[in-house]
């Protein structure tokens, strides 16, 4: 608008300059008489005659003027019309809507297969949605697909304001669309990242095991059988393969076949089983993968990364790092169980010589604590108490599921007062002497205490849940063995090898008989043959199964809570169900709906069941299977995780019903990909 008062100005002083000049002669006039009248009187009459010759000049200058311009704008228009329109870019005008108004010649060459009710941006591209139009300030650029090209597509708010400016009339918006060809870029691009190395371990999860279940003759033939296996997958994608040790691989290959191994699940998964010469059990293996690191060492890297996770994971899966980004196939196994302790005892031994460093020792386990969190964490009190180190364990909110049992130790003349502290509290004792231990639990987020994390340096974790993305990582001691059946299992193991003859008071070996009683629902979940030495180990040192029946009998509002969930579950496509527990009048309601999907597996039929308890402004989920399912990778779609039979997950910010509606659309996913 400046620009054009500015060109009418100067227009509108060029042609009244005649004007100027006849003011200029008269006031020469006026002079001149005041010096000689006569000379006034001649210099008169050339003044009159000037201005009828500027006034002429003036009216047909104008008009000639004018032509003259218009025929020039109306030609420079032409002009620049014909050069938009013949213009090689892409190029458009559509409003603010999205609809084409106008395009060149290349624009309609792009769009000439489109009807013209269709030509509109937020319905040729999906990334230029009508709130992103309504949203963007003074341009918008996205990168999309259009047939088969790829477009970097640049909009740019412009302005068209009438050519009477005094009319007052408001100035339209309109959109500036420009269309730039990226596809050979694209391809390019493409090529090189699909050159890309990409580094991959294999680790045979259960090598020696499987071994042992076949007769020795024949040993050699199931590692070349399974040697051929991994040899024959890799080289189908081009790839090379070397045998680090007798169980595990490494392998690289290039990007581009990423794509089909995701897409194929990592069929190896499978494929490895069907390997049987006669062995009693099935041999499985773990793939960890990294890619799109900044080096092939980093790729290295993040493979030894996923490896680890797979495992810590229980095996029998495929992990991807790329980048950041973390995915999991497989995993549908249940992990076999170690029969051999060595590990436990190489992880009593680190935690003695870490705890000897150590002055003070504070245990913590994961929010809303059940048994086997209390009862864990009392195990590594008594390692301490037998180490001679001051202990205490972290708890924020007692639930009504260990209030009885904690009550009995608050109840005892045998522990210090400070047994029990707060988040806080213990923060405050925190220096540089001072150990932490995670104990049935291994995400950050979930621990009673998560900023004890990064207070602490030494960090020890013992937890038999799944690992996840998202892990304690700067852990110096990490004992996470998902085929264990508690936290109290493992630290019952660990007890008998810290120290020489520790004993157990009756009290602790009660809540550590507990965990483990309560995680493996009376022993018929996820128990193994070292879930049964470790409960036959308590009860050598005084657990009592009366005592500690009594302690978890349950109050009646709990009991009709419970009921009412089994009784109001729905049964989703004849194997999964799907019910609600009522949270009002329960003092611990994430404990009964947990109760409530251990019941409904009861059912004849019910392979996986999901109970959602409403409770602290969100929904808490608690899901169990028995064998087929593997819920924690359904939960950890919902951003949870736990055990392959025992899982769970939170979700802030839905309702009930929505929260049904989620599960309901993983478990379709999951039936569709193959995963159920």
């Amino acid at each position: 608008m400046k620009e054009d008062k500015k060109v009418r100005n100067a227009l509108l002083n060029y042609m009244q300059w005649p004007v100027f000049l006849s003011v200029l002669v008269i006031f020469a006039n006026i002079a001149v008489r005041l010096v000689s009248r006569q000379a006034g009187m001649v210099m008169l009459g050339f003044t009159v005659l000037y201005l009828i010759g500027a006034w002429f000049a003036l009216w047909l200058g104008k008009k000639r003027a004018m032509g003259e311009m218009v025929a020039f704008a109306s030609s420079y228009n032409e002009s620049q019309k014909q050069l938009l329109s013949s213009m090689e870019l892409p190029y458009g005008v559509a409003d603010m809507d999205g609809r084409f108004l106008w395009t060149n010649r290349a624009m309609a060459a792009i769009l000439k297969d489109e009807k013209s009710a269709r030509k509109n941006l937020t319905i040729l591209f999906k990334e230029i949605t009508p709130e992103a139009l309504a949203e963007m300030e003074h341009s918008l650029e996205v990168h999309a697909s259009y047939g088969e090209s790829r477009y970097k597509i640049s909009l740019k708010k412009v302005e068209i304001r009438p050519e009477d400016v005094k009319t007052g009339t408001e100035a339209k918006q309109l959109l500036a669309v420009y269309f730039y060809d990226e596809t050979e870029l694209y391809s390019y691009m493409k090529a090189i990242t699909d050159q890309k190395l990409v580094a991959g371990l294999i680790y045979l999860d259960n090598y020696d095991e499987a071994l042992e279940s076949v007769e020795e003759v024949r040993r050699s033939l199931l590692v070349a059988l399974i040697d051929r296996k991994i040899n024959k997958y890799v080289a189908a994608l081009s790839g090379i393969v070397k045998k680090l040790e007798k169980d595990k691989y490494f392998f690289v290959i290039k990007q581009k076949y990423m794509p089909r191994l995701e897409e194929e699940r990592f069929n190896l998964l499978e494929d490895v089983k069907t390997v049987n010469i006669g062995n009693e059990m099935a041999v499985t293996l773990s793939i960890g993968i990294g890619m799109n690191g900044e080096t092939y060492i980093q790729n290295y890297e993040f493979a030894r990364t996923a490896i680890d996770m797979a495992l810590g994971r229980g095996g029998d899966q495929a992990v991807v790092k790329n980048g950041e980004k973390i995915q999991y196939y497989g995993g549908k196994s249940q992990q076999l169980e170690k029969t051999t302790r060595v590990k436990a005892r190489v992880k009593a031994h680190a935690l003695r010589e870490l705890l000897e460093t150590k002055d003070r020792l504070l245990i913590m386990g994961h929010k809303i604590g059940d048994i086997d969190s209390f009862g864990s964490a009392i195990g590594v009190y008594r390692i301490a108490a037998a180490l001679n180190k001051k202990a205490s364990i972290v708890i924020n909110d007692v639930t009504s599921s260990v209030r009885p049992m904690k009550e009995r130790f608050d109840d005892s003349s045998d522990y210090p007062d400070d047994l029990f502290l707060t988040g806080k509290e213990a923060a405050e004792l925190v220096d540089a002497n001072t150990a932490l231990v995670v104990v049935d639990v291994n995400r950050p987020s979930y621990t009673e205490e998560p900023e004890l994390l990064k207070l602490v340096k030494t960090i020890i974790v013992i937890d038999h849940h799944r690992q996840s993305s998202e892990i304690i990582q700067n852990a110096t001691l990490s004992y996470v063995e998902p085929y264990a059946s508690s936290a109290c299992e493992l630290v019952a193991e660990i007890l008998q090898y810290v120290a020489d003859s520790i004993r157990i008071k009756s009290l602790e070996a009660d809540a550590m008989y507990a965990g483990i009683v309560i995680d493996t629902n009376n022993f018929t979940n996820q128990a193994g043959v070292r879930t049964f030495e470790a409960a036959a180990f308590l009860r050598r040192n005084g657990a009592d199964v009366t005592r500690v029946r009594k302690l978890f009998r349950d109050k009646m509002e709990d009991y009709k809570a419970r009921a009412e969930a089994v009784r109001q579950a729905e049964v989703y496509k004849g194997a999964f169900a799907i019910s609600v527990c009522p949270s009002e009048g329960v003092e611990s309601p994430t404990v009964v709906g947990a109760q409530a999907a251990n019941e409904l597996l009861d059912i004849i039929g019910i392979k996986a069941s999901i109970v959602m308890t409403p409770y602290n402004d969100k929904i808490y989920l608690s899901a169990r299977s028995i064998d087929e399912i593997n819920v924690q990778v359904m939960m950890e779609k919902l951003g949870g995780g736990g055990h392959r039979t025992i899982a769970g997950a939170q979700l802030a910010d839905t309702t009930v019903d929505e929260a049904k509606e989620k599960v309901k659309a993983i478990i379709d996913a999951m039936q569709e990909k193959g995963e159920i």
